[in-house]
Parts: C-alpha cells; sequence; structure tokens
C-alpha cells in the first residue's frame, strides 16, 4: 500500500479550464492512505459488531498483494428478556459480519480484504434504565 494519496497535477490544471462530466475519465491516479483504510475498516467493523469505533481495533496486513486484517472488539448483545435481539447466533452475526465488513471495504475505499478474523474481547450489553 502507498502513503499517500496522490494525483497528476498537470492533468487537474487540465480540468480547471473545463468543465468535467460524470462518468468521464481522466488521467492520474488515487492512492488511499492505509490509516485512511484502516479508518473506515474500522468504522464498518464498529457499525456490524454494534460497538463504539473507539472500542476496535483493527490491523491490516499486506502478504503477497492479499490484504489480512485482524480485529479486537466486543460485539454489542441485548439482555434477555428485551425482545431487542438480534436474529441468529454470535457466530452467525459474526459470519454475516465478515461478509459485510468485506463487501463494504471494497464499496468505500476500493481495497479487497481477502481475510478477516474477528476476535471477540467481550460482549457489550443495552443497560435498561431504572424509573424512579
Amino acid at each position: 500500500m502507498s502513503t499517500a494519496v496522490t494525483a497528476d497535477r498537470t492533468q487537474a490544471r487540465n480540468v480547471q479550464s473545463r468543465n468535467v462530466q460524470a462518468g468521464e475519465s481522466l488521467g492520474g491516479r488515487n492512492v488511499i492512505a492505509p490509516r485512511a483504510v484502516r479508518r473506515v475498516v474500522s468504522a464498518v467493523t464498529a457499525e456490524q459488531l454494534g460497538v463504539d469505533e473507539k472500542d476496535v481495533s483493527v490491523s491490516l496486513s499486506d502478504h503477497g498483494g492479499d490484504l489480512t486484517m485482524t480485529a479486537s472488539a466486543p460485539i454489542h448483545v441485548a439482555p434477555l428478556g428485551t425482545g431487542a435481539r438480534r436474529a441468529g447466533t454470535i457466530v452467525e452475526r459474526l459470519t454475516r459480519a465478515q461478509s459485510t465488513i468485506r463487501e463494504q471495504s471494497l464499496t468505500l475505499t476500493g481495497t479487497s480484504i481477502t481475510e478477516i478474523d474477528l476476535h471477540i474481547t467481550g460482549v457489550r450489553l443495552n443497560e435498561r434504565k431504572r424509573v424512579k
């Protein structure tokens, strides 16, 4: 992965002098910084696990062109008897989360993740508020 977002400045100067139509192809390249990819993947992972982004730790590794992700985070589980239960077991939810993380990361960053390892560090419960 490259470490900076770059663009062809000559092409950019030429574009300033005319309107660019949607879908029109221009010369140059865009590279997303690894830190930005990691932040996007972290946000997507937090959303899928139902926790705050600050509770998610993500590392990305490039192994011969294959990007692998390891995330450590708790998972949100509704307390028993609240009726707010998500569909499926925790294992089924994690399997769906892996697929969704892979798809959304590709859609948002253009980066394909070939392997996703989710390490669940705990459980976050919705707290019931008592009426006084």
